[in-house]
């Protein structure tokens, strides 16, 4: 007793103030020791290790001594911890803790272009590049946010700069109060990047694609950097990020797939990042678990929807509504699949809550703990320091009043660097329990302190059958209240008085009666209070819906595998010499095209009856713009080769599963025409439920979009933003011939080097390489143009530097020109019968298309638009109206054509033996517009069937409504709602401009926008 009283004195003054060795002291220093022993505690030195009736010991700001036979050193200051649980105090290994508000650059959304950093200094060329950022010379101590973050458990956080792309160190710092070099344990604990410009006001780059191509080039810079020896130039930037590269790599992403675009750097560069993750891995597990890299986990669970209204509720699309429900189970997700994370506080709100919803949906106590502890110091190398209690480490840990993880568990006190914080007063005598309370010259009557805590207690006291609820109120060991009881006296009582003693629990001191006459009264325990008895009541096993590839509507519970599939008596469109086979059986066998023939019979094989119906190759959209995140235009420059669109493949996109419905196998993804020279193109296969590298056409050739004409001039952007070069269309040339003659240069410096093998090698330059892989025909240009003055120019620019154009896309005045582009060698992509949209197409006329055919041209129709792609089939008739182009010649124009445009018609485009079995089974001949997709078959497996899809719709509504009934049930149990908000999405074209800024998310772009995401309609 006399030990905790004064051990509460020893500390009531408040925090102890840290021995200052390089500071000078104004008046007498303080020697005390700091010494204290803490005993009796179940100590958790780790996750792993516990220890029953032990004793800690510390000294000043560190861990002296834990164990089960600790001597107890003279002096030390003894406090009791029977009953109580001792933990290492948490760690976050990202937070913003103690640094400036990051405040938005003060240019607006829409003010005049800005090319160049405005940084003063010698520093890199980009703004979002700021590797120089030292969070040690901007942090602060914050006492409060330390205390609100000490309240939640934490002792010690990793401080990250939250702005750019490259964005410096992070500091690890304890969240003890005092002077910054006194909280400071690690000055360069990590280096950190992310897919955001942040507070840049450049306007490069203005997409995710061009956030990756920054990045990527700022690395070989890096390189380049490091092995010249004699620099005609000092860059800060690229000095620092040298200097970081033997320290934790940090990366801050919003979702799954930015992990895996991340990792695909990494995996470039040599480097294994630390992913601070969006809390959605579950959607894609494996994938995550491939990177091999450790994460940093949000608890940012999504509250359950105000859905009662069915108009609200139809807000929400069944994405949302599933990652509600299984969001919550991540941890438990990645702690089953062996993957290395820890937990970060996020903004603390709801942490605990969280936390234990977590544990409830899967997660293990000691796996929090470890996420908690153990795990962030590892992944920061602080594990000397902190993350579990051992000799020589930190002063840091939590007193408990229980089990760390109970629901009705207090953190009592958090100590960090030996300073104490008092979060619920630990001095304080748990009451709960059944006295006989004695009042002099009254009877005795029986009084219960009862509670769900030691020390947040109601109280009730009891006379036979007769309760009164008296108001306590309690500072430490002294107590006061007051009660009436109508059958032992009159008027009402006031007690005064203190704890006497301990074992067993004894209250006495001073009443006031109704009369008030000033008696004695003493109170002494009896038994433990029968609420301290109840156990928990088990928890029912919550009903997990299950996740889909991919996680949106019409996703696969399992993703289908190639069949042996046989298709009967049906009429085959071959697209080659033998024309229309009617009557015609068709194997497809391992992914491939293996038999045609008539009456064929295979063991083994599924057989699908096509009588009446046609099969054909699948249709290739050689100009797409589906499947892909936050932005189909670097326009930010007059020439973006180094960008690829094959770094923001989006495999969640409903259009994938939209245009396998309308017969589409492959599609070719594009670059915008914001710019003369785009960026790089992926062709794509529609493989639905695949991630994003699994969609991509292996071993084909690689693309680049070029552009022509408005666009590129910025004839419509406003006057604000016309200063890029080039405004005219004669500007459009010359940025083409500097660009390949900047190209040849290049080529002609890395033919140098390669010959000689001597000296440092040239400067590595993603927009040039992609530039000679054109003049080297490894890389072909598909260019978006309209009128004959500009097809004419480009041929002539291709022919003077040495290249050629491999495909016109668009060309709606390719009719005019026919004979020179064939000439020339290209083959024109173009738009079935569109026209008079803005003054560039007024002599756009329906005909083109067989007008160029009639030349010998090889032509194609594409969709530009993700509706269109649907009706591709419809498209290709248009040809036989507007030109009596022949059925057969029209359905090569989307198929066989475009998929030699692209240099894969010796895989698709054709029904053949040895080709790949994609196909697509249609109800009717394919250009009749009563047609329907009944089978869209890709590497002999059926991604859509028109009878499943019926299921799947059904299955779409079930899985909503049960959904929706469970955020109801949650809503009724006090669980906090939110507003329905709609998750929009948008369909890109060419011309879609995208500003990418900020921590701007494709959610957040894709509402700024307001284009409806019609999820479950197809």
């Amino acid at each position: 007793m006399k030990k905790s009283l004064l051990f509460t004195l020893f500390l009531v003054s408040g925090f102890r103030v840290f021995a200052q060795e390089t500071f000078p002291v104004n008046g007498v220093q303080d020697q005390r020791p700091d010494l204290y022993a803490f005993t009796h505690a179940t100590i958790f030195v780790n996750a792993e290790t516990v220890l029953q009736n032990a004793t800690l010991v510390i000294r000043g700001k560190k861990i002296e001594s834990v164990g089960t036979a600790v001597q107890i050193p003279q002096g030390a200051v003894v406090t009791d911890l029977k009953g109580k649980f001792i933990y290492p105090a948490f760690i976050d290994a990202f937070t913003s803790y103690g640094l400036p508000e990051i405040k938005a650059g003060a240019r607006s959304f829409r003010a005049t272009p800005q090319f160049l950093s405005s940084k003063k200094g010698a520093y890199n060329w980009n703004e979002a590049i700021v590797p120089e950022y030292d969070a040690k010379s901007y942090f602060q101590v914050d006492e409060k946010k330390a205390a609100d973050l000490r309240k939640l458990g934490f002792g010690a956080v990793n401080v990250v700069n939250r702005d750019g792309i490259a964005r410096g160190t992070s500091a690890f710092v304890t969240l003890a109060n005092g002077k910054e070099n006194e909280v400071i344990a690690n000055d360069r604990t990590s280096s950190n990047y992310s897919f955001s410009k942040g507070t840049s006001t450049q306007d490069y780059p203005s997409a995710l694609m061009g956030c990756i191509a920054l990045l990527r080039q700022t690395y070989y810079d890096v390189r380049w950097y490091k092995a010249s020896a004699n620099k005609t130039d000092f860059n800060i930037s690229l000095d620092e990020l040298n200097k970081q590269q033997t320290i934790p790599q940090i990366f801050e992403v919003d979702n799954v797939l930015d992990i895996l675009r991340a990792d695909k750097i990494g995996d470039e560069f040599g480097v294994q990042y630390i992913f601070k993750s969006g809390g959605d891995e579950y959607k894609r597990l494996d994938k995550v678990k491939a990177t091999n890299g450790a994460l940093i986990v949000p608890l940012n669970f999504p509250k359950p929807y105000e859905v009662e209204d069915p108009y609200e509720a139809m807000q929400i699309n069944l994405s949302q509504l599933k990652n509600w429900e299984l969001a919550p189970s991540n941890p438990g997700q990645l702690e089953k699949a062996g993957i290395k994370f820890s937990i970060t506080s996020g903004d603390g709100q709801d942490f605990w809550e969280n936390l234990r919803k977590a544990i409830d949906n899967g997660l293990s106590e000691k796996q929090a703990l470890k996420a908690l502890t153990e795990t962030p110091a590892e992944l920061l190398n602080v594990t000397d320091k902190v993350g579990s209690l051992k000799t020589g480490m930190y002063a840091n840990f939590i007193i408990t009043s229980a089990n760390l993880f109970k629901k009705d568990n207090l953190i009592l006190e958090n100590w960090v660097q030996g300073q104490r914080l008092i979060v619920n007063n630990a001095s304080q005598v748990d009451l709960r329990g059944l006295y006989n309370l004695k009042i002099e010259s009254l009877p005795t009557v029986k009084l219960t302190f009862s509670g769900k805590s030691a020390f947040v207690n109601e109280t009730s006291i009891q006379l036979d059958t007769v309760k009164a609820k008296p108001v306590v109120s309690r500072l430490n060991e002294m107590l006061n209240f007051n009660f009436s009881l109508k059958n032992l006296t009159k008027g009402n009582i006031a007690l005064s008085g203190y704890i006497s003693n301990n074992e067993p629990l004894q209250l006495k001191g001073t009443a006031v009666l109704a009369d008030g006459k000033s008696v004695s009264w003493v109170a002494d325990w009896t038994e433990a209070a029968k609420e301290n008895q109840k156990s928990e009541d088990p928890k029912p096993e919550q009903a997990l819906g299950t996740i889909t590839y991919p996680f949106i509507a019409f996703g696969f519970k399992e993703l289908p595998k190639a069949e042996k599939l046989l298709i009967k008596n049906v009429t085959v469109w071959t697209n080659e010499k033998e024309g229309k086979l009617e009557n015609t059986d068709v194997l497809l066998d391992g992914g491939k095209i293996v038999q045609l023939g008539k009456n064929l019979s295979v063991s083994g094989a599924k057989e699908i009856d096509g009588t009446g119906k046609h099969l054909t190759a699948g249709i290739i959209d050689e100009h797409s713009h589906i499947a892909i995140s936050r932005g189909i235009n670097e326009g930010t420059q007059s020439v973006t080769s180094e960008v690829r669109i094959g770094d923001i493949i989006n495999s969640e996109d409903i259009n994938i599963y939209r245009q396998l419905a309308g017969g589409v196998t492959s599609s070719h993804i594009l670059h915008g025409s914001a710019n003369v020279i785009g960026g790089q193109t992926q062709l794509i296969k529609l493989r639905w439920g695949k991630s994003p590298e699994e969609l991509k056409f292996e071993n084909s050739d690689g693309f680049i979009k070029f552009a022509l004409g408005e666009n590129v001039k910025q004839a419509n952007w406003g006057e604000n933003q016309r200063y890029r070069f080039p405004q005219t269309r004669m500007g459009v040339e010359q940025v083409l011939v500097d660009a390949f003659q900047r190209a040849k240069e290049y080529q002609k410096q890395w033919d140098g080097y390669n010959k000689s093998k001597s000296g440092v090698a040239p400067r590595k330059d993603l927009e040039l390489d992609a530039l000679v892989e054109i003049l080297n025909k490894k890389r072909f240009i598909t260019c978006h143009s309209y009128v004959q003055s500009e097809i004419n120019m480009l041929m002539h620019v291709a022919d003077s530097m040495g290249f050629k154009v491999n495909t016109f896309t668009h060309i709606l005045e390719g009719y005019k020109v026919a004979d020179k582009i064939k000439a020339h060698g290209a083959a024109g992509s173009t738009f079935s019968d569109w026209w008079a949209y803005k003054m560039e197409v007024k002599d756009a006329i329906p005909y083109n298309g067989a007008i160029m055919h009639s030349t010998g041209l090889l032509v194609a129709f594409n969709s530009d638009d993700a509706e269109m792609a649907r009706r591709l089939n419809q498209e290709a008739a248009k040809a036989v109206k507007y030109g009596d182009v022949s059925e057969e010649e029209a359905w090569k124009f989307v198929t066989l054509n475009p998929a030699k445009m692209l240099h894969v018609d010796n895989k698709v485009g054709s029904i053949k033996v040895g080709k790949d079995a994609d196909v697509v089974l249609w109800s009717a001949s394919p250009l009749s517009v009563y047609a329907k997709a009944e089978k869209t078959i890709v590497d002999g497996i059926v991604y859509f069937d028109i009878d499943r899809d019926k299921q799947l719709q059904a299955d779409v509504k079930a899985e909503r409504a049960r959904i929706i009934q469970k955020m109801i049930d949650a809503k009724t149990k006090g669980e906090k709602t939110q507003k329905p908000m709609r998750e929009l999405a948008f369909d890109y074209h060419c011309d879609s401009e995208y500003h990418f800024g900020g921590t701007e998310s494709d959610a957040d772009y894709n509402y700024r926008y307001g284009l409806e995401h019609k999820e479950n309609q197809h």
